[in-house]
C-alpha cells in the first residue's frame, strides 16, 4: 500500500458499495485495466489491501497512479460501459478483440418491385434486413439462390426506371422481369414474400403457398402459370437439397462459438446459422491473453473472497470477453452454442441489454453437436495457420536482421520504414512511407506525403523532400517524428487506405504504438538504386543521422522478382541476397506494401484533380445525400458538369436556385 498515493488510497476508501465500472491509469495516462464489479467497494480495495510481490498482477498494481470510477444501476449497464471502454481504450490487461468490419446483411429494397442488395453498414425501418451474414460470399451466394428460385430484381432503381427491354438476367431465368411488365405486380408481391419466408428459414411454409397456387391455376386451366410455380417448386427443392447442413426443429437462428488456445494465442471461431441455414464461420484473434486470464482470475477471486481463484479455463475468459465485446453492435440470436460453460450472469446481462431471450448450451446434442465439432475443427485449423504464419515471418524477420548484420536490443521490435515514389508523367506525385515492426505491417502508422515544389517527374527531389519532412524534427529533438503529421502531410486517419481497415489495429492503439517509438528506425528501405540512397545519404548527412541505416533496394537485370540488390549508404558493397532467402522475400513484401500504399494514393490525388471531386463538396448547400443524388443520377462528376440547369433541377433535393449554383461552379 506504500507505493501509492495518499490521494489514490483516499479514494478506493471512499468508493460506494455499488455497481460500476473501474479504470486504472499509469504515470504516462495510458490505461492498464477495465473491470465492472457489482461491488466497487469489495472489488477495488481487494487489489491494494496486501502485498502482490513480483507477480504479473502485482506488477500491474504498481504501475497504477490514478483511477476512474463509473456507477451505473445494474449489471447490464456495467456490462455495457465496460466492454464500450475496452474499445476505445484498448487497455493492457484485457482480452482484446480487435473492431472488425461491420457484418454484411442481404437487403430487400422497398419499392413497389423490391430488388435484392448486398449492403453493409446501419439498418434502418425502411428497408428489410436478412442476416448479418459472416462474409459478403455468404450474401452474394444468397442472392443467387434467390434468383434462381423467385427471380428477384438486382438492378438500381435508375437502371429499373429506364429499361425499355428485358436485360440478359431475364434471358437466363434470373429475373422475372418487372422492369417491363413481364410479370404481374401481385406475382412479383407473392414472390417477394416467399423469398422473405425462405430467408427466415420457413421453407416447408414456402412450399405449401406455391403447391397451393399451383392448383388454383391448375384448376382455372392456367396451365403456364401452373408450370411456371411447378419449375419454382422444383428449384427450390434443389436449392434445400443441395444445402450442405439442414436445421431442425425450431433451430432458424443460432450462433456457434468456439474458442481455442494455444502457443500463448488464441482463436474464436464463429459460425453463423440464419433463416435454417448455416452460413458459414468467421475466426478472430484477441490479443492481451495471458496477461488478461491473470488480472480477470483475481477479479473472480474478490468476488469469491478467497485467496484461492476458482479455476477458470483461459478458453472461458477469452470465450466471454469475446460475447461481452461482440454483440455490443451485432445482434444476437435467441441461441448461442458454446464450446465452454460460460458465466449465467453474462448471459442475464445481455439479455437485459439487448431485449432477446438468450439460451446458451454448451453441451448440445444431435445436430447442434455436428455443428459444435465443425467449429472446433475450423478454430484448429485457423489457430494453426496463425502460428504457422507468424512463425515463418519472425523467421524471416530474424533472417533479415541476420543478413543486414542488425543487432536491435528486442528483434520484435525491430523497426523498418520504407518509402517509395509515385506519380504520372509527373502529375500528382506523392510519396508513402510505410512501417513494419512486431513481424508486421503496422498499417496504423502509413503515411502519405503529398510533393509539391518540385520539377514533374524529378524522383530524386521528391525523396529529399519526403525525408527530410520524415525525418528533420527527429534529428532536431533527438527522437522520432511526433504523433501530429507534418504540415501538408495527410492525417493519420487518411494515411490508412479503405481496403487496409480491416487488418490495422485500433486507431487508439495505433496511437500509443506511435508514440512509444523515440528512436531512428533500425533500417530505412528507399525503392530504388544508386541514384535514391545517394540523395537519401545527402538527407541523412545534412540531419546528422546514421547513414548505416539507409538502404536501397535496386532492381535486378530484367527487373525480374528475385534478382534484386541491396545498396548501401554507408560505403558498404551491394548484395544480393538469393532468390530464395527469407531475408529477401521480407524486404520484397516491404517494398511492394509501400509502392501499393503510394500508387493507390497517386491514382486518389489525380482522379480528384482531374475531375474537380472537390468542387461538388464546396458548394454550399450541397451534402453527402445531395451529393450521392447528383453522382448517381448523371453517373459522375463529369455527367454533373456536363448538365444544364433544367436537368441538374430534376434531382431530388436540388432547387431551381442550387441547381444555378452547381451550374455556375462547375464551369
Amino acid at each position: 500500500m506504500s507505493e501509492h498515493s495518499e490521494q489514490l488510497l483516499a479514494e478506493v476508501a471512499a468508493l460506494p458499495a455499488l455497481p460500476g465500472v473501474y479504470r486504472y491509469f499509469d504515470a504516462e495516462g495510458g490505461v492498464l485495466y477495465v473491470g465492472k464489479a457489482r461491488n466497487l467497494k469489495k472489488r477495488v480495495a481487494s487489489y491494494f489491501q496486501k502485498n502482490h510481490g513480483g507477480t504479473r498482477i502485482g506488477h500491474m498494481i504498481s504501475k497504477i497512479v490514478r483511477m476512474e470510477t463509473t456507477v451505473v444501476r445494474s449489471e447490464a449497464e456495467a456490462l455495457l460501459l465496460e466492454n464500450n471502454l475496452i474499445k476505445a481504450l484498448s487497455p493492457r490487461y484485457n482480452i482484446l478483440f480487435r473492431d472488425d468490419k461491420s457484418y454484411p446483411y442481404l437487403k430487400l429494397v422497398s419499392h413497389a418491385f423490391p430488388r435484392m442488395a448486398y449492403y453493409r453498414g446501419a439498418v434502418d425501418r425502411k428497408h428489410s434486413y436478412f442476416g448479418p451474414y459472416p462474409s459478403a460470399w455468404a450474401v452474394k451466394e444468397s442472392i443467387q439462390l434467390l434468383q434462381k428460385v423467385f427471380r428477384l430484381r438486382t438492378c438500381e432503381d435508375t437502371v429499373f426506371a429506364n429499361r425499355t427491354r428485358p436485360c440478359l438476367l431475364y434471358q437466363i431465368k434470373r429475373c422475372s422481369g418487372p422492369c417491363v411488365n413481364l410479370v404481374a405486380p401481385e406475382d412479383y408481391k407473392h414472390d417477394v414474400a416467399n423469398a422473405e419466408a425462405f430467408l427466415r428459414g420457413d421453407t416447408q411454409t414456402v412450399l405449401r403457398t406455391l403447391e397451393a397456387r399451383m392448383l388454383q391455376h391448375s384448376d382455372k386451366l392456367e396451365f403456364e402459370q401452373a408450370a411456371e410455380l411447378r419449375n419454382q417448386m422444383a428449384a427450390l427443392s434443389t436449392v434445400l437439397h443441395q444445402q450442405s447442413v439442414e436445421t431442425t426443429g425450431s433451430d432458424k437462428d443460432v450462433d456457434i462459438l468456439v474458442a481455442v488456445v494455444q502457443g500463448g494465442r488464441a482463436c474464436v471461431n464463429l459460425a453463423m446459422v440464419r433463416g435454417g441455414r448455416h452460413l458459414g464461420d468467421r475466426a478472430y484473434f484477441p490479443t492481451h491473453i495471458e496477461d488478461a486470464s491473470v488480472v480477470q482470475d483475481f477479479d473472480k477471486m474478490a468476488d469469491a473472497d478467497t485467496d484461492v481463484a476458482p479455476a477458470q479455463p483461459v478458453e472461458t475468459q477469452v470465450l466471454e470477453a469475446f460475447i461481452a465485446q461482440h454483440y455490443l453492435q451485432v445482434p444476437v440470436p435467441p441461441a448461442l452454442i458454446t464450446s465452454q460453460a460460460v458465466g449465467r450472469e453474462l448471459i442475464e446481462a445481455l439479455s437485459e441489454q439487448t431485449g432477446v431471450r438468450i439460451n446458451a448450451v454448451h453441451n448440445p446434442r444431435e445436430q447442434r453437436r455436428l455443428w459444435l465439432e465443425m467449429a472446433q475443427k475450423n478454430a484448429s485449423l485457423q489457430l494453426a495457420r496463425l502460428l504457422a504464419e507468424e512463425g515463418s515471418q519472425q523467421a524471416r524477420t530474424r533472417a533479415l536482421a541476420d543478413a543486414l548484420q542488425l543487432d536491435p536490443d528486442n528483434l520484435d521490435a525491430l523497426r523498418i520504414e520504407c518509402f517509395d515514389i509515385s506519380h504520372t508523367a509527373g502529375e500528382a506525385t506523392q510519396a508513402s512511407c510505410v512501417v513494419f515492426h512486431h513481424h508486421k505491417m503496422q498499417n496504423s502508422e502509413y503515411r502519405r506525403f503529398n510533393i509539391e515544389g518540385i520539377t514533374p517527374g524529378d524522383d530524386y527531389a521528391a525523396m529529399r523532400q519526403v525525408l527530410l519532412r520524415r525525418y528533420a524534427k527527429l534529428a532536431e529533438a533527438g527522437r522520432d517524428p511526433p504523433d501530429a503529421s507534418p504540415p501538408g502531410e495527410a492525417s493519420p486517419d487518411a494515411a490508412v487506405p479503405p481496403e487496409a481497415s480491416a487488418e490495422t489495429a485500433s486507431p487508439t492503439e495505433g496511437a500509443k504504438e506511435a508514440r512509444s517509438t523515440l528512436r531512428l528506425p533500425d533500417l530505412v528501405l528507399v525503392d530504388g538504386g544508386k541514384g535514391q540512397v545517394s540523395m537519401a545519404r545527402e538527407v541523412f548527412a545534412e540531419l546528422g543521422l546514421d547513414l548505416a541505416v539507409i538502404v536501397g533496394v535496386e532492381k535486378g537485370e530484367g527487373r525480374k522478382v528475385g534478382l534484386e540488390e541491396l545498396v548501401f549508404a554507408d560505403g558498404r558493397e551491394k548484395i544480393w541476397l538469393g532468390k530464395d532467402s527469407a531475408a529477401l522475400m521480407l524486404v520484397a513484401q516491404i517494398r511492394d506494401e509501400a509502392h501499393r500504399f503510394a500508387i493507390t494514393g497517386m491514382r486518389a490525388r489525380r482522379a480528384k484533380v482531374r475531375v474537380g471531386g472537390s468542387k461538388l463538396e464546396e458548394i454550399p448547400g450541397i451534402g453527402a445525400k445531395k451529393r450521392a443524388r447528383l453522382l448517381q443520377r448523371f453517373g459522375g462528376i463529369r455527367g454533373v458538369a456536363a448538365a444544364g440547369v433544367d436537368d441538374i433541377a430534376t434531382v431530388e433535393g436540388i432547387s431551381r436556385e442550387l441547381a444555378e449554383e452547381i451550374y455556375r461552379a462547375l464551369r
